[in-house]
């Protein structure tokens, strides 16, 4: 479980890895107009989610906490969502996409159990 007040430095630094990921992919697109449109999105909400997690350990109160972690799923779910089109839309190879695509879904499942979790105890 995530603890808003434990040490939480392996998400951290998954997230950011995440997102260095995800910038580095981004990169790596086709310039053509209708990647460009996803690139923006898969960079805006793909670097965002360790923003947001950084916040959630920060939080004052357990119901801030799961704010926070809502928010930073919310963006995981729409990281998975444009590399799903990147790969249904034929711009990258699933092969290449694979691994990444299994992180944001590792990710997702933790942070829905965090979320569950810290959801039982006192608010």
């Amino acid at each position: 479980m995530l603890n808003p007040s434990g040490d939480n430095r392996d998400l951290r630094a998954r997230t950011k890895r995440l997102a260095l990921r995800i910038i580095k992919l981004c990169a790596s697109l086709p310039n053509d107009l209708e990647t460009q449109i996803i690139r923006k999105q898969l960079c805006r909400c793909g670097t965002s989610v360790g923003a947001q997690y950084r916040e959630a350990c920060r939080a004052r109160t357990p119901a801030e906490f799961r704010s926070k972690l809502q928010s930073a799923l919310q963006e995981l779910d729409e990281t998975g969502y444009w590399l799903e089109l990147l790969v249904e839309s034929e711009r990258v190879p699933l092969t290449r996409m694979s691994d990444l695509i299994r992180e944001v879904d590792e990710l997702i499942a933790i942070f829905v159990t965090s979320i569950k979790t810290s959801s039982e105890g006192p608010t």
